[in-house]
């Protein structure tokens, strides 16, 4: 298999799993919560594993919805300032910074963020669909 092929394969399969974002997140916890019997931490390896696909999907969303084509920076721009603000917090409570907390945290917010907006996104575009006519 050339090189070309093996990237098409990879974004082809990358696309399915983003737009069908709950897939991934219902294998990920299933498997997870299987092996391991924590549902906690299954869930929140599930919501990390997931946040990759929702980048992805709602950034073509946001490209889609509004004719840009920075939704992947836009996402960018709100999580390193969502980053800031809960960084200054820490600083400002405890007096330095934990990387990896902060990281979390963002990253974590993300998800649910990118839920809701995959949700709202995807039903403007179904109604768009519908309002063209382009089904029929």
């Amino acid at each position: 298999m050339s090189e070309r092929a093996m990237w098409n394969a990879l974004v082809s399969a990358y696309a399915v799993l983003a737009i069908g974002s709950v897939i991934p997140f219902a294998a990920i916890f299933g498997i997870s919560s299987v092996q391991t019997g924590d549902k906690k931490r299954a869930m929140g390896l599930a919501m990390d594993m997931t946040t990759i696909f929702l980048i992805g999907i709602v950034s073509v969303l946001l490209n889609q919805a509004f004719g840009i084509h920075m939704g992947f920076y836009i996402i960018l721009l709100f999580m390193l300032l969502g980053a800031g603000l809960i960084g200054n917090a820490q600083y400002r409570l405890r007096g330095k910074v934990d990387g990896l907390k902060l990281f979390r945290a963002i990253w974590r917010l993300s998800f649910f963020g990118l839920a809701a907006l995959y949700v709202l996104l995807m039903l403007v575009q179904i109604v768009r669909f519908f309002a063209q006519g382009d089904w029929q």
